[in-house]
């Protein structure tokens, strides 16, 4: 094992040891969960910034995480560190016969039939669509969703044909807002959710980084608002619509310019 991922681990020993970190030797991997679910979206902020050393910090957290739960396993005997590098080193050369092996694969397209042709025969499930984690975005596990059934034919051969599609799912909500109570909007307004991440598939746009680009545009042009109210000293809460969406507009324009980074 590297030397400085051992030197981490010895770390993590000494925090769950009998006199060690109080709050540490409190965690199991129940109460971890958050911790991991926010070290990863933490990481997917860094990327976004752009900034090496934010994403090296952030990899360490995550990296900790990792090791955290590894040396819960181990206390209770099931694994250790060692057995999860072990693990996933022997999958990655198994599942990319094409580097490792004999076998060939020209394309990413072709790497991934594979992949999937091996995962199904090692995890033995009655369904391509098993293993998808339930507590994924809805957005990306819409799109993974789609992806993997598309693997093995099940897609629109067309873009035009998804586009039809939204506007088909589109035209069914609007029906559902005039004629259907509330639960048959939420049902269509799904659909519509759903046929929006096949189209950002066919654009090669990942719906869930566009929404995410869209919130921060959000948070921004609102922000701008927010200050504009204070520098004048004027109470936001009176102000009308007209007022505010002028402000908006603005800030819309500063971004056009190319003058104001969401980042």
């Amino acid at each position: 094992m590297n030397k400085k991922l051992s030197d981490l681990a010895a770390i993590m020993d000494r925090l769950r040891d009998e006199k060690g970190c109080p709050w540490d030797r409190e965690q199991s991997h129940e109460s971890l969960k958050p911790y991991l679910i926010e070290e990863t979206y933490e990481v997917v902020d860094a990327i976004e910034s752009g900034k090496p050393e934010l994403l090296k910090e952030e990899l360490g957290d995550l990296l900790f995480q990792i090791v955290f739960h590894c040396r819960l396993a181990k206390e209770r005997g099931d694994f250790s560190i060692e057995d999860v590098i072990e693990y996933i080193s022997e999958k990655m050369i198994r599942r990319h016969p094409h580097v490792f092996a004999n076998d060939d694969a020209k394309t990413a397209a072709e790497v991934l039939g594979k992949w999937e042709q091996i995962k199904a025969k090692e995890k033995k499930r009655d369904s391509i669509l098993e293993g998808i984690p339930r507590q994924l975005p809805s957005l990306i596990r819409a799109k993974r969703l789609q992806e993997r059934a598309a693997r093995v034919g099940f897609d629109w051969p067309h873009s035009e044909d998804v586009w039809k599609k939204v506007e088909e799912e589109w035209s069914e909500l609007q029906d559902a807002r005039r004629n259907r109570g509330r639960e048959g909007v939420e049902e269509e307004m799904g659909d519509v959710f759903i046929a929006l991440v096949n189209l950002g598939r066919f654009l090669d746009v990942d719906a869930d980084t566009a929404i995410t680009k869209s919130i921060n545009k959000f948070i921004y042009r609102f922000g701008e608002i927010e200050k504009e109210f204070a520098r004048t000293g004027k109470d936001i809460t009176t102000a009308t619509l007209e007022e505010m969406d002028a402000i908006w507009n603005k800030a819309k324009q500063k971004e056009k310019d190319g003058t104001k980074s969401l980042l």
